[in-house]
């Protein structure tokens, strides 16, 4: 198939299509993991945005049933520079291009990476279309597309990826609640290996439903798109501060700061990787997180009598994590669960339970 990538600056870019036949629409970010294509398909923070990776070649070892992080692929296209038709690894099910094109996702290989990426951080993220045809395809009217399809900033991504009902894990340990706004399902593991109760709730919980379940803990997830686009998750968040403790992670970080009367704001280019240095403020410690968003905490709206910042970013001082001065409210703007890695932080669901008052049994 032929494929064509157009960004909404008049960029025009051709290569080789793979996946779907399809035509797509949305916000073209790169990430710099060099492991990790199968989650981060997955990955619902991804949804309204065409990904593009900047290791060279992906697909070599296949895609397996083990490393979901949703039950399907969330991203809207794929951009890499080399696709692997021949994966060598034993939990190989199938190809990169048979995973896309079994769910509808166009994707393009054979193009630059490095100067797309150059690019986007020379400029920021900008709209983008992807189209994959076995037709000639007119990049002019692609591109007029591109410009008219609404930003990103514009949508509900929340209610596209979140669950359809209440679910339910048994276990022993303490109940968790989880507020599902694109929830990876690493998160929910993470608790059940601790072996903890679990409840994944839809977006739309109201508060009162969460507190009914008599929850220990309350979870807020991360998810995509504009924390400011979901005010009934803003404001669940409001409702459940000081009635049980709260563990805000990436837009669960965010949405706790708006909540709070702070503020957030887009980044140029966003933090997608899987290396990202993170100063803990508290010890001097630095840890090598997996990051995955494009819109941060502005650390001088938030209310000094309440929040306090505890974690910044070394390589750009944005806010990385919050503690409450006196509730039990705890965040980081990174991922603890971190599939497939680094797994440095994932003290932090331990901690989590701690402050609960439910520590977690040895793993």
């Amino acid at each position: 198939m032929k494929a064509t990538l157009v960004l909404e600056d008049g960029t025009v870019v051709e290569g080789r299509g793979f996946g779907a036949e399809a035509e797509v629409y949305g916000e073209v970010v790169f990430c710099t993991s060099m492991t990790g294509y199968q989650e981060a398909l997955t990955d619902p923070s991804y949804a309204g945005q065409i990904l593009l990776l900047t290791y060279p070649l992906v697909g070599n070892y296949g895609i397996n049933s083990e490393d979901y992080e949703s039950s399907r692929i969330q991203v809207e296209g794929f951009v890499v520079r080399e696709a692997c038709d021949k994966p060598s690894h034993r939990s190989a099910e199938a190809t990169v291009h048979e995973f896309l094109k079994r769910e509808g996702i166009p994707g393009i290989s054979e193009v630059d990476t490095r100067a797309l990426t150059r690019k986007i951080r020379s400029y920021g993220v900008m709209k983008g279309a992807l189209r994959t045809s076995r037709e000639a395809i007119d990049a002019q009217s692609l591109l007029e597309r591109c410009r008219s399809s609404p930003d990103i900033s514009e949508l509900d991504l929340v209610s596209r990826v979140t669950c359809e009902r209440v679910q339910h894990f048994p276990g022993r340990g303490p109940r968790i609640a989880i507020l599902d706004l694109g929830m990876k399902l690493s998160i929910r593991d993470s608790f059940l290996r601790r072996g903890c109760e679990v409840y994944v709730l839809p977006a739309r919980t109201p508060a009162k439903e969460i507190l009914a379940l008599e929850p220990q803990g309350v979870v807020v997830s991360p998810g995509p798109g504009d924390p400011k686009a979901v005010p009934y998750a803003i404001e669940t968040v409001k409702k459940l501060m000081g009635e049980v403790p709260l563990f805000g992670i990436c837009l669960g970080h965010q949405l706790l700061a708006l909540a709070s009367g702070g503020e957030t704001y887009k980044l140029k280019f966003g933090h997608r990787g899987a290396n990202q240095p993170v100063k803990d403020l508290s010890t001097g410690r630095v840890y090598i997180t997996s990051q995955n968003h494009g819109y941060a905490v502005d650390a001088g709206s938030l209310p000094e009598d309440e929040f306090r910042v505890d974690k910044l970013n070394l390589n750009d001082s944005t806010v990385e994590g919050m503690r409450h001065r006196s509730l039990r409210i705890m965040s980081v703007q990174y991922h603890p669960e971190a599939n497939p890695g680094p797994k440095d932080s994932e003290y932090l669901f331990d901690e989590f339970l701690e402050m609960v008052g439910a520590p977690s049994p040895p793993l």
